[in-house]
């Protein structure tokens, strides 16, 4: 019951969604209040009827569906352009070392330096989206990664590759911390997983963007037709100019209050919100520092793969360039078509599932890798390897807020985005450094090394921080 100016409005007959029931109460308070009016004295004509009801609800759901929808397609478009880079320049490099007269080592300082700016970002991604906006913060992520992939067409050198380094880090930070954040927070595991497998799309096609490239001539095309496409979702976000979609919990507690005399409902939703509750200060912060840990090996495995795959298959199993270049395919396409794969099912698969079987399947292809039986078995095991990886990234951000509750998920989950993409930077250019001073085989064993230290400290995670089921929308 909802009482207005002494005029009772009855809810419990119609039916409407709870997200809409505040839609329904203002149009038909709007109904009675802007009745005729004469003297001071307001004269109520009638009651809107269920139809007209279902109506007004009908167009908000249609509203409020084709905002988000629009919200979705663009973060889906600007996942596809964060792709690109960590596509492009790994099948780029032999080609662009070979221009500025670098070692093949050197990609690792280039992936280093790029974490300078992501890891800046990461540390206050969060509050950038609180005070500017979320579309604000993409927009200005666009101009800085347009900047940096123009600085990358016209460099003489390798000093201006690294000069640029830093803004397209930031640029990346920004645009992954932001949308992992927003998405997260809904509690939509199957959009997560797409926005995952549509930066897949990116990266798949990046190899292929730059081969053709390398075959007409030069590698720079590629990176001034990336530069045009950080314009365009620029603009994008710019003309889009709407906050994202609000928080589950935030839109549960505000749009769907449970009943004053339902103490269980509101008891289960508290449980949710703050897992943490009863822990330890030690506990909290042990369970986020091991977060950080399973995403910084985590993406050290994913991007040292997907960045030396080229150089190794090249350099070591002696494949030529166009076949080089369609083995990252592979390993790419694997990636993203596992991640859409994973986000088609009306039923989730549950995350724990998708991460430690994805795990184990990824030291069994690390393990090929190293052994090289051959090199048709070894591109196939980086295309398993791909498939194994490719849901556990979305999964483990999912999970977070299940994990430490939605108020730390806020700031942990662009924390744990940061401390990615120094995993991804650092440990290329660690192995980078490990095949300047003995070879490209050297890659197999770091790859297995790293899948064994990234399942321990999951299962480790998993233990200190159990998953908390909670209600997921699609």
């Amino acid at each position: 019951m909802v009482s207005v100016r002494g005029v009772r409005l009855d809810l419990a007959g119609a039916t409407i969604r709870p997200q809409y029931r505040a839609v329904y109460v203002l149009t038909t308070v709007t109904v009675i209040l802007g009745a005729n009016s004469a003297n001071g004295h307001t004269y109520v004509k009638r009651m809107p009827k269920r139809s007209e009801s279902r109506a007004l609800v009908k167009t908000a759901s249609v509203a409020a569906t084709a905002t988000d929808r629009k919200f979705d397609l663009l973060s889906l478009g600007t996942f596809v352009v964060l792709g690109l880079p960590d596509g492009i320049l790994g099948t780029a490099w032999p080609a662009m070392r070979h221009s500025f007269g670098a070692p093949v080592g050197a990609l690792g300082l280039i992936l280093l330096i790029n974490t300078i700016g992501s890891v800046a970002v990461a540390t206050f991604v969060g509050r950038l989206i609180q005070w500017l906006g979320a579309a604000a913060v993409l927009a200005v992520a666009g101009g800085c990664a347009a900047l940096g992939g123009f600085g990358y067409a016209v460099a003489p050198g390798l000093w201006l590759v690294l000069s640029v380094g830093p803004l397209m880090g930031a640029a990346a930070g920004m645009m992954d911390g932001g949308l992992n954040t927003a998405v997260a927070l809904t509690g939509r595991p199957r959009l997560l997983n797409l926005l995952h497998g549509f930066y897949g799309v990116g990266t798949a096609i990046g190899p292929l963007m730059v081969t053709g490239a390398i075959i007409a001539g030069s590698w720079r095309p590629a990176y001034l037709v990336l530069a045009v496409l950080d314009v365009v979702v620029a603009c994008c976000w710019i003309a889009y100019r709407r906050g994202v979609p609000a928080p589950a919990a935030n839109a549960s507690a505000k749009q769907d209050r449970p009943d004053p005399d339902g103490p269980d409902r509101a008891e289960e939703s508290g449980e949710t919100a703050r897992p943490t509750a009863d822990w330890s200060r030690r506990r909290v912060i042990a369970v986020l520092t091991l977060g950080l840990i399973v995403f910084f090996l985590y993406t050290g495995l994913e991007v040292s793969a997907g960045q030396w795959e080229t150089s190794y298959v090249r350099g070591h199993l002696g494949l030529s360039a166009s076949a080089a270049g369609l083995a990252a395919f592979g390993y790419w396409g694997a990636l993203t078509a596992v991640r859409i794969g994973l986000a088609l099912p009306a039923k989730p698969v549950p995350a724990q599932t998708v991460i430690g079987g994805g795990l184990l399947l990824a030291i069994a292809a690390t393990g090929l890798i190293w052994l090289q039986p051959g090199p048709v078995v070894v591109v196939l095991a980086f295309v398993v390897l791909g498939g194994a990886l490719a849901g556990v990234f979305p999964a483990l951000i999912a999970v977070t807020p299940q994990r430490i509750g939605e108020e730390r998920a806020q700031h942990a989950i662009a924390w744990q985005v940061g401390a990615a993409a120094a995993g991804g930077s650092g440990i290329s250019a660690i192995i980078g450094l490990l095949i300047d001073t003995t070879s490209l085989a050297v890659l197999g064993p770091a790859m297995v090394v790293l899948a064994l230290l990234l399942f321990v400290a999951n299962v480790a995670l998993s233990r200190l921080a159990p998953i908390q089921d909670r209600p997921q929308v699609r």
